[in-house]
């Protein structure tokens, strides 16, 4: 997407590396990896392959929003699913189209055409296992760009995306904003701007993240503790 004076995929980089340096910095079970740290172009069947490969726990795709409508503003995280209405597909569509920048898409993509609603028709049969995660993060990230950013919140919302319907791990797509509005380009672009919203997508993650490793560890302690019962052998913890 292009705006006025800037190029989303400039803006989407910045705001990922920012977002992985709080990461890292912040937390010490956390490990971080890119699809992407320069400027180059990755298909969308590599991005999903990347974090399946390296057994990714979490992925989230950034991106920067367009639309003709030069007054429209506001943030929107979307998770996999069938579209509940036209403009979600156009939004889906919009963001699949990037495969034909690839070679032999079809080929690769099975047969998929980004631009036909009927290929969208798979994505209405399709079992979402990490739909309920996916949901609880993407919710936390509107909140945080609503209440800590001071972003329009356009909602968590759902559509037929290749990259989020390859993972195999909770995935979020998040829309930072619309560099058509000349008033978010300008926030996008600067400094404070990808500061606050990738601050916004890390206090997200980390609260999702803890809140898991917390239910891990009390799901852990339930085990080991009927184990211990269970087991006339066992007279008291190892610890």
């Amino acid at each position: 997407a292009l705006g006025s004076a800037s190029k989303e995929k400039n803006i989407n980089l910045a705001i990922a590396l920012k977002t992985g340096e709080y990461l890292e910095k912040n937390m010490e079970n956390v490990k971080v990896l890119y699809t992407r740290n320069r400027d180059v172009f990755v298909g969308l069947k590599e991005r999903a392959e990347f974090a399946n490969k390296n057994k990714a726990d979490l992925f989230i795709s950034v991106h920067s929003n367009s639309i003709s409508n030069k007054n429209i503003q506001g943030t929107e995280t979307w998770i996999m699913g069938p579209a509940k209405d036209e403009e979600n597909l156009e939004v889906a569509i919009k963001e699949n189209e990037v495969i034909r920048w690839e070679d032999d898409y079809s080929t690769k993509y099975e047969g998929f055409d980004p631009g036909s609603p009927e290929s969208y028709i798979m994505f209405t049969v399709m079992q979402n296992t990490f739909k309920e995660q996916s949901t609880w993060l993407a919710s936390n990230i509107q909140d945080q760009f609503k209440n800590r950013a001071g972003r329009t919140d356009l909602g968590v919302k759902q559509a037929g995306f290749w990259v989020l319907f390859m993972t195999s791990m909770p995935s979020v797509l998040v829309e930072t904003g619309f560099i058509t509005n000349p008033e978010e380009e300008r926030y996008l672009n600067s400094k404070e701007g990808q500061e606050y919203i990738a601050s916004a997508i890390f206090r997200a993650s980390r609260d999702y993240i803890n809140d898991v490793d917390k239910k891990s560890q009390i799901s852990t302690s339930v085990e080991t503790e009927s184990l211990i019962t269970a087991d006339s052998a066992i007279t008291e913890s190892p610890s």
